[in-house]
């Protein structure tokens, strides 16, 4: 079987945009594993290729989140259908497509989606009681924020419906009893939604750990705390914190290991 990660760089392959969006991606995945955010080779991220309505980069299944490079992605269709792929016996999960692909068809103003399984995300995804307004992380998602039921691994096209229905038009959904899913309008936002998504379970789990009695802001601060955190209200979050992102893992890739993202 051939299982190499030694992929050659197609950067002259192709577009100036496609390989941008490549970038972003690589760099994405890397930040998921740089803060601790991803499950052995599972979950995906997908980024829609700028110019195009159907076709999306997506993950190799078998690498770990920091092997994945920019000339590693996979160019898939809306259905899964590989266009493209480095010369490997790695394929793609199903779940990929079908959780990913019906959000980008649904949402054509959608150009990035994450999805992860995180020790905290799956634990407030298992509570009734959904995410609560405990801190200023979390307010930002007081009713921007969907809950969608179990209904089994996601391999199932049906679902999709009712996926796209429970997300509506939020960029954060609650898989209930699976995980966690942000999206947004670049990969740089969709990445700082599910940042803020994750450390807001955290700290939930963390509080109600601690077996006090916990406080909430009141309803009128808590709806004017949530809109001053939604896009165009003050500025487009993640969008400012990015190039400090990539220096960051520039510094880390210099002693990784592996190879660096922008391969």
């Amino acid at each position: 079987m051939n299982y190499t990660t030694d992929f050659k760089s197609i950067r002259e392959q192709v577009s100036p945009e496609e390989w941008q969006a490549r970038l972003e991606l690589a760099a994405c995945y890397r930040l998921v594993d740089k803060y601790e955010m991803t499950d052995l080779i599972y979950n995906h991220i997908t980024a829609r290729i700028p110019g195009t309505k159907d076709h999306l980069l997506i993950n190799l299944y078998g690498l770990l989140y920091k092997e994945i490079t920019a000339s590693s992605l996979v160019k898939i269709d809306l259905e899964g259908a590989i266009i493209w792929k480095p010369d490997t016996d790695y394929g793609i999960n199903k779940s990929g497509y079908v959780i990913h692909g019906a959000i980008h068809q649904a949402r054509p103003e959608v150009k990035c989606v994450i999805h992860t399984h995180t020790r905290a995300g799956v634990a407030v995804s298992a509570m009734a009681c959904g995410l609560l307004p405990l801190s200023q992380t979390s307010i930002r998602f007081v009713g921007h924020i969907g809950y969608h039921d179990y209904e089994g691994p996601a391999i199932e096209l049906d679902e999709r419906e009712r996926l796209v229905r429970d997300l509506g038009p939020h960029d954060a959904l609650v898989m209930r009893n699976h995980g966690l899913l942000t999206c947004g309008p670049s990969v740089q936002e969709a990445f700082n939604t599910m940042y803020q998504l994750e450390l807001s379970c955290r700290s939930q789990v963390d509080a109600m750990a601690a077996r006090t009695e916990l406080t909430m802001p009141g309803d009128n601060v808590l709806q004017h705390t949530a809109h001053l955190y939604q896009p165009g209200t003050r500025r487009p979050y993640g969008v400012l914190e990015w190039p400090a992102m990539l220096r960051l893992l520039d510094a880390q890739d210099k002693n990784s290991g592996y190879p660096p993202y922008w391969h």
